[in-house]
C-alpha cells in the first residue's frame, strides 16, 4: 500500500505543477485542485491510522485504489492495484 500511497503523491504533484502551469484555465482551477487537496488528505488519513484493522482501513485502501486507477495508463501504475 505505501508504494501505491507514494505514487498518487507524485501523480497528486504533478497534476498541481500542470494546472499551475495552465494559463487561462480558471475552470480547471477551481474544479481540480480541491479535488487533489481531497485526494491527498485521503491519503495521510489513511497513513496516519495507527491500527492497520481500523474499521476504516478496507473503505479507505478501496477508495485510493479506486481514485489510483484514474492513472492506470501511467507506466508506474500497477494492475495488482485495481479495485
Amino acid at each position: 500500500m505505501e508504494e501505491m500511497l507514494q505514487f498518487l503523491a507524485s501523480r497528486i504533484d504533478e497534476d498541481r505543477r500542470h494546472a499551475a502551469g495552465t494559463v487561462g484555465s480558471e475552470a480547471l482551477l477551481d474544479s481540480h485542485l480541491p479535488l487533489l487537496d481531497a485526494v491527498e488528505r485521503l491519503a495521510n488519513e489513511y497513513s496516519s491510522m495507527p491500527d492497520p484493522w481500523d474499521g476504516r482501513t478496507h473503505g479507505f485502501t478501496d477508495a485510493l485504489r479506486i481514485i489510483a486507477q484514474a492513472y492506470a495508463t501511467h507506466p508506474a501504475y500497477h494492475d495488482e492495484w485495481r479495485p
